[in-house]
This record gives structure tokens, sequence and C-alpha cells, in this order.
């Protein structure tokens, strides 16, 4: 259970990221000496004193035009509109700026709770350094050090003293979804187009999102958490340690999702690292969805969608489980066809078959094409039972489990997606030498 929400604003580079990371006690925002690198809103959740918060980091508020700044403004309003809390964090080493008074006008406008910290506080001879921050009108400040985890429970003590007596719904009982794919194939305007307003900033720069962002929504009478991840690039082009970060977190994001969508580029066809991309998902058997994005670009004629359709078949063999989808996300064309495929996926990946049903179809599929002999030897499975969902998991109890053939299990499975489906979602099938 989630009892609130805090986001954490302040100018660029006075260490949001890594305070926001020493309270979550893990890595989930990227780190970089780099003013700007958070650009959008980062969630991760906090517990503190048996409570749980849903934490933001977001991108750094200045009053200097550069590139991207009207965008992350907006992102930042909207993190503040959904804080219970506010942590407004400045560095106590640089001193006090022109920046944080108009972001200080900009919280005492919000009518929200309000903390004052002050970063880079890293030993007792710096305390000094915070009492300028009363001219703020903020209140009293917390000094920290987000590097050395100085005054962080501190700052915690004081997120719970202000969090007002209220609960936020859990991801429990929600689908979720991942939007996955190499840089500049669309996952942000589909994330918008899902979310129907700007929750991600949309640009056409390769790795304009770099971080992942959770953000809940409801269709249908259904509620979604939609996660857009950052662009995956080829491991041997990661030349930037933010890239570096933002591969590790687009990994995290697969393995917290119950639904990947694998986003190729209509306007350039598919390359090598759509593969890469999909592997991930694959690897992390979860449920898969192939979008084919920007259909609007591609000349088509009545043969387009099906030699399409034959050539990623081709190229993601791996993948032969997985639906496809021709969209638009820019232009919203055909991404309400998505949901529906995302709720069959979801509903195959937690499907569980009754063991007397499963064992008639594994019966049957033995008696019609048996296993050839290999060293004189023949494998044969006595019964079956699926073990867990999520991926589906069937344990085939057996004579001997290296007499299992790959091929041989290939047609088992496909014997299985015959009678139950499964479409969208992987099988793992164990092979156990059965107790005498």
């Amino acid at each position: 259970m989630i009892d609130g929400t805090v986001a954490i604003v302040g100018r660029p580079n006075v260490g949001k990221s890594t305070v926001f990371n020493r309270m979550l006690e893990q890595r989930v925002s990227i780190v970089e000496d780099t003013p700007g690198v958070t650009r959008d809103r980062i969630y991760g959740d906090c517990t503190w004193l048996s409570k749980t918060y849903r934490l933001i980091d977001t991108g750094g508020i200045q009053i200097e035009d550069v590139p991207f700044q009207k965008e992350i403004n907006a992102q930042v309003e909207i993190a503040i509109e959904e804080a219970d809390v506010i942590i407004f964090l400045t560095d106590g080493r640089s001193g006090m700026s022109e920046d944080d008074e108009y972001i200080a006008r900009l919280l005492r406008s919000s009518g929200k709770p309000v903390i004052l910290a002050v970063n880079k506080i890293d030993d007792s001879t710096k305390l000094a350094d915070i009492y300028e921050y009363y001219a703020l009108g903020i209140g009293d400040p917390i000094a920290v050090s987000g590097v050395h985890g100085i005054g962080i429970g501190d700052l915690l003590d004081k997120v719970v003293e202000l969090m007002p007596e209220k609960s936020i719904e859990e991801y429990e009982g929600m689908v979720r979804f991942a939007l996955i794919g190499r840089p500049n194939v669309g996952k942000s305007s589909l994330a918008n187009a899902f979310l129907k307003q700007e929750r991600v900033i949309v640009s056409d720069i390769e790795g304009t999102t770099r971080d992942a962002i959770d953000t809940v929504f409801e269709a249908n009478g259904r509620n979604y958490v939609v996660i857009d991840t950052a662009g995956i690039r080829k491991r041997g082009k990661i030349y930037e340690s933010v890239e570096k970060y933002s591969v590790l977190r687009a990994k995290a994001a697969i393995e917290r999702c119950d639904v990947a969508l694998v986003l190729l580029d209509g306007s350039t066809g598919i390359i090598e690292q759509d593969k890469h991309v999909a592997g991930l998902a694959h690897e992390a058997k979860k449920g898969v969805i192939i979008v084919y994005n920007k259909w609007d670009l591609v000349e088509k004629d009545d043969k387009t969608m099906s030699n399409i359709t034959k050539e990623i078949r081709k190229q993601f063999v791996y993948l032969d489980y997985a639906p496809i989808a021709f969209i638009s996300a820019k232009q919203s064309k055909r991404v309400d066809t998505l949901l529906p495929l995302i709720d069959l996926v979801y509903e195959n990946l937690n499907k569980r078959i009754q063991t007397s049903v499963l064992n008639e179809v594994i019966l049957d599929a033995q008696l019609a094409n048996p296993a050839k002999p290999h060293n004189g030897k023949k494998f044969k499975i006595y019964y079956a039972s699926q073990v867990s969902s999520a991926p589906c998991t069937i344990v085939l109890f057996c004579n001997d489990p290296e007499l299992l053939h790959f091929s041989y299990e290939r047609y088992i499975e496909n014997k299985l997606r015959e009678a139950f489906g499964f479409e969208g979602v992987p099988i793992n099938i164990v092979a156990r030498k059965r107790a005498d």
C-alpha cells in the first residue's frame, strides 16, 4: 500500500537524483555530474517507519532558456500536482541563486507542504552554509548529504510528519506493460497516445527519454500501468555512462512489467538492434507484443502488411508466439487495437490449465507422434503438471530428461499452444525424472 507521494524539485545539478537514490537505497534515477541529465519524472517507492511513499525525481528548474527547459518545467509542474509533500533541494556548496528564489515562489504558490533541504553539507564544518536559505521563506532548512547519507533520516522523518493521512492504490491487480525499443521508435509518442496527455517529453532527438516512467491510467474499466523505457542502444555503442544506466534501467523496467511491447520503426524497417531489444523481453519470459509503429510512413499496397508480417516472423523466429500490431502512435491510428491485445496476453500469462486436461493433451501428442529412440532408448512422458503461471511452466515427469530432444520439446510446446492458446507468452517446459 502506498501512503503518499513525495516530489524532489530544485535547480539543475543540486544532487536531486543522488538524494532520490539514497532515499530509495538503490540506483534508480540516473546520476551524472552534468546539469540536465534527469529530464522526465522518475518514480520509485521509499519505505520509512512502516510507511511507503512514491518518490518522484524531476528535472532541474531554471530561469535560463535552455534546450528542453519548457518541457522539463511542465514535467515538474505535473510532479508538484501529483505530490502530497515536496522536497525543495538546494546546493549548500554553491550557495543560493536566483533559480532557488524562483522555485521558492513557485512552491509557495502550490499550497503543498514543502521541506527545504540543503544538500552537499558533507561535514559539521559546513553547517553554517545552510543559514542563508532561511531567506527563501520556506521554513527551517535541513542539512543533508546525498553522497554520504547524512541527514536523510531527518529528511524522511519530516516527510512522515507532513504527509497527509491518505492512501494510494498499489500496482497490485493492475496490468503493467512496458514500451521498449531502440531510440526514436516512438515509445514516448505511444505512451502519450495511451494517456491522451503530454505526460512524457516527445522529441525527434534520439535518446530523449533516458529513464523509465510509470504512469497509471484507467481504460474500459481496467487499471493499467504503462512503463515508458529509455531507448536501448547496442552494448558496443554505449559510450557514455548515462546511456549505460539507461540500458540497466530498461532491463529493470522489463523485469517489472507483465507485458512488453516491442516497438519497431516502420520508417526504417527492422535492424539488428531491434532483435537485441526484443531478446531482452524474451529472455525475461514476459508476455510480448510486436508493435510495428509509424505505419503512416510506409508506402502500402494490399500485400504490404502480409509481407512485413512474414519478414517479422523470419527475423524474430524466437518470438513466433507474439502477436503483431501495426499502428501510428503519433497520429493515434490503430492504437485502440493494443489494449485488447495487452489484455489477451495478460490473461494468457496468468492462465492455469487443469491437470487432467493437460495430461489428455500430452497423451494425445505422444500417441500421434511418439519420440524417436535415442541410443536405443525412447523418451516417455508419464504425466505433466503446470507448476506456475506468469510465465507458464510445465513439468514433464518422464523416464529420462536427457532423452528429451529440443525438436520434440518444440513439438510438445506447439501442441500445448494448439490446445490452450497462450498467444503472446512463452511456455517453459521442464523435464524431470519420475520418482520411483
